[in-house]
């Protein structure tokens, strides 16, 4: 009797270092396999086109001064006929331009001793063109001296009045330029796989960045440089 469980405890105990020994190369296969998952490569892609603007803002801020202050609104309505006037002629439509309130300044209000004051009040106002026509607009920026030879006197108006150019058709060119940059990527990868005896799996994970669009350069800012890089990370197998 005794003699028999032992065989049967035996037999058990086969069967359960044999399920034992081949469970463990499974889970060791499966590790390997698992591990050779892990390895992976992160690069990136770079895809960066030129196109020109296709919006112009054009602002043309101009300045009165005066004693008189009807006389002032008269001469900044006048100056401001010339300019639209100036406008229609070289082929702007009315719909095209929009002046803003006039910015009226008091010098004695201000301080200033009347002795010293020229001309007591000063006007400053803004006539902006919101034009796709944008080598028309920069023809025309040219012709700005005629302008002045009516006696009408334009002023800098700094950072916040110059002239921007805008390209507003991102979304028609995403698509286009999400994809070179993601085959440049690819490309990238490829070659590390290759340099590392290396086979190029699929891709584990990847972020588009953001697109910037900037001017080409300071003296071309109506020609924009656009710009994203794509961040792919693959996995690697031997």
């Amino acid at each position: 009797m005794q003699n028999g469980n032992f065989k049967s405890s035996l037999v058990l105990g086969v069967f359960i270092f044999s399920g034992l020994a081949v469970l463990g190369f499974f889970l060791g296969s499966s590790a390997i396999k698992f591990k050779e998952y892990e390895r992976t490569v992160t690069v990136k892609g770079l895809s960066e086109r030129e196109y020109p603007a296709d919006i112009a803002i054009w602002p043309i801020q101009f300045s009165v001064a005066n004693n008189d202050l009807t006389q002032l609104y008269e001469s900044i309505e006048k100056d401001a006929n010339e300019i639209i006037h100036f406008l229609k002629a070289n082929g702007f439509e009315e719909d095209e331009m929009n002046a803003s309130p006039p910015g009226i300044g008091d010098k004695l209000a201000q301080g200033y001793e009347k002795s010293k004051i020229e001309f007591r009040y000063h006007a400053i106002q803004t006539i902006t063109v919101y034009s796709k026509k944008i080598q028309h607009v920069r023809s025309t920026m040219n012709k700005l001296a005629e302008l002045g030879k009516k006696g009408i006197v334009l002023t800098e108006g700094g950072y916040q009045n110059s002239t921007e150019y805008l390209f507003t058709r991102l979304n028609e060119i995403k698509p286009g330029m999400i994809e070179e940059a993601t085959t440049k990527a690819r490309e990238v990868a490829r070659k590390f796989a290759k340099d590392s005896d290396s086979r190029l799996g699929k891709i584990k994970k990847a972020s588009q960045g953001q697109f910037s669009i900037n001017d080409r350069d300071k003296n071309n800012p109506h020609i924009k440089k656009i710009r994203v890089v794509s961040t792919i990370e693959y996995y690697l197998s031997d």
